[in-house]
């Protein structure tokens, strides 16, 4: 039995809905709590770090300052390849209201889940109480 184009049309919406919620989720699961990191304080950081290398006498000191270098070039690294977080979120606005109202998911699993409340505001996803 052939698909007609509205079937066809409408799994197509749905993997698409789907991959975008999934990459947002996915993001968001990534992000740290706390003041976010930038690539200018990164920058600033290994600055300040190479300065106190080089003028460090004592040898364990400068090995430890050595490593924190090292550390922040790599998250310098991470961060660069880090998917742009606001259009992660702008996909999720645009689409979560038809993909909860699709799949039964409520305002709650959003939020346990770490969705902020404002974000599913702007989505259009209405404030639920708990049951049970």
């Amino acid at each position: 039995m052939a698909m007609s184009e509205e079937h066809k049309a409408a799994l197509a919406q749905g993997r698409r809905e789907s991959r975008l919620i999934k990459r947002y989720l996915e993001a968001l699961a990534q992000k740290k709590p706390g003041r976010p990191v930038t690539v200018e304080s990164l920058r600033s950081k290994i600055e300040r770090l190479e300065t106190k290398i080089a003028s460090e006498a004592d040898p364990l000191k400068k090995l430890d300052l050595i490593q924190d270098k090292l550390a922040a070039e790599e998250r310098l690294e991470e961060l660069a390849e880090a998917p742009d977080f606001a259009a992660l979120e702008r996909d999720f606005v645009e689409v979560a209201r038809s993909y909860s109202e699709r799949k039964g998911i409520s305002y709650s699993a959003w939020r346990e889940l770490g969705v902020p409340a404002e974000v599913l505001r702007r989505a259009g996803i209405p404030r639920t109480r708990r049951t049970g």
